[in-house]
């Protein structure tokens, strides 16, 4: 049997990238139109595992078809370091080191040449920067950053990064930043007074997928490896997923696991869904409550006594509080990316099945 076509792992890119086509007609859009294009600095949020970082994957291949260099990057500490070493890395590659200079010759018996080169001069990150998108523009070329999971707690590394940015910008340079971050993050940094030239990225919001552009995902990655899928089982099986891209691939690999047989029935997909389920409150429920107040896990469950979308005034009756201190606590959730606005006054959970595994916890 063949190896099994699904990827389950957070970061990884699928076999098959299902409706995100428009964010990267964006960026495309952005190489074409040139420095000062609007796509030129992107960002890209959502809940976990809405694919985030496969978007950026995504974004670094349609700049290397272009013919641009990248450096991939995370914000955690020494940020600015490191992207000061990857920028000298690459000049290094694209600009051979400097001659030396002959200072004085050895006759016979120590004979030789003596040779100085010239001593390095101390690294600034926007000088290596700005000498490689000189030596990059000669060509025709560019250079992409991409920051994945962004966050407050990086933010002196980030302020560095801004002024970078707007510097090379305002000089008309062929380079784009593309960054990532859950949504509390990234409301967090658009308030910061230094890091205002983020109010003026395209902002993509990535939601939930298209349940028949799932199911047509379903049919043509298990074809592909020699295998097909009953079109009721498909169904079950895309609806399990709620749209949402990490649990396709989760479903997919778990209902690739569970049969040897070249015809996927229902039975195959049910034990999958069964079994995703419980590997996403491990995956993606546990971490997405562990950064949470006492109040916001305690706001949750009284949601998850609903079976469906909760009526706001209903929770608030639920926790004994009035409508002003449950409203703080709403924003904070819609801000983490846990819950989401279902209709007016009302609330539905962001990541699939967190309900359950809040009331499995309270059980």
């Amino acid at each position: 049997m063949s190896a099994n076509p699904f990827k389950p792992s957070p970061g990884s890119s699928p076999p098959e990238l299902i409706g995100r086509q428009r964010h990267l007609d964006d960026v495309r859009d952005a190489i074409a139109d040139g420095p000062g294009a609007p796509g030129r600095t992107t960002l890209f949020t959502g809940p976990r595992g809405v694919g985030k970082t496969v978007m950026l994957n995504e974004v670094e291949a349609v700049f290397d078809r272009a013919g641009w260099l990248h450096l991939s990057e995370t914000a955690t500490p020494g940020l600015a370091g490191r992207i000061l070493r990857g920028a000298a890395r690459l000049l290094s590659a694209e600009e051979p080191p400097a001659k030396g200079r002959i200072t004085g010759v050895r006759l016979p018996g120590g004979a030789g040449i003596e040779l100085q080169r010239p001593a390095p001069e101390p690294a600034d990150l926007r000088e290596t920067v700005e000498h490689l998108s000189d030596l990059l523009g000669r060509r025709d070329s560019g250079l992409l950053l991409t920051v994945d999971e962004i966050h407050a707690g990086q933010v002196p590394e980030l302020r560095e990064l801004a002024v970078l940015s707007q510097h090379l910008v305002r000089d008309d340079r062929e380079f784009a930043l593309c960054m990532a971050g859950l949504p509390y993050a990234i409301s967090s940094l658009l308030n910061d007074d230094v890091l205002t030239f983020l109010r003026r990225a395209d902002r993509h919001v990535l939601g939930a997928l298209d349940l028949q552009d799932v199911e047509d995902a379903f049919v043509e990655t298990f074809a592909d490896n020699g295998r097909t899928i009953d079109v009721d089982a498909c169904r079950r099986a895309a609806r399990a997923t709620e749209g949402y891209p990490f649990l396709v691939q989760l479903i997919g690999h778990q209902i690739w696991r569970s049969t040897d047989a070249d015809d996927i029935g229902a039975a195959a997909v049910d034990r999958a869904v069964a079994q995703s389920r419980t590997r996403l409150g491990e995956l993606l429920h546990e971490p997405a409550l562990r950064f949470l107040s006492d109040v916001d896990r305690q706001f949750l469950r009284a949601m998850a006594e609903d079976s469906g979308a909760s009526r706001v005034g209903d929770v608030a009756e639920r926790l004994g509080r009035d409508a002003q201190y449950v409203n703080t606590y709403r924003r904070r959730l819609i801000a983490a990316g846990v819950v989401e606005p279902a209709g007016r006054g009302r609330l539905e959970f962001a990541i699939p099945y967190l309900g359950d595994t809040l009331r499995g916890l309270d059980g």
